[in-house]
């Protein structure tokens, strides 16, 4: 299976803010308005915004307009894809990215 790295860069930088971090956490409960996720912060609405905006783009988070505001929800397909990614990226495999170098190594000798 091939691995295309540059489809997981913009979800982990996303993922790399400790605040975005605790909103995915509270939406792994269920969908949330803005207005509830804005409550758990010390934060102003439009830094909420900029949050919410980085995770929609990247696609870990689904926004939809409910009135003056929004109600966002996870994408399950999307976290199921970087969950999949991670744990190929970090487990022993047939293909892995390194097995040109490994048989390089195994077929140079050592002996002087």
């Amino acid at each position: 299976m091939s691995v295309c790295y540059n489809d997981f860069v913009p979800m982990l930088k996303a993922i790399s803010d400790e605040t975005r971090l605790k909103i995915i956490d509270m939406l792994s409960c269920g969908e949330l308005c803005a207005c509830d996720i804005l409550e758990a912060f010390d934060i102003t609405q439009p830094t909420l915004s900029y949050h919410m905006k980085i995770l929609t783009q990247c696609g870990i988070v689904t926004g939809i307009r409910s009135g003056a505001w929004m109600n966002y929800s996870l994408n399950k397909d999307r976290t199921d894809e970087l969950i999949e990614f991670l744990s190929r990226v970090t487990n022993d495999k047939a293909d892995c990215i390194c097995m040109p170098l490994r048989e390089k190594k195994k077929n140079k000798s050592t002996c002087k």
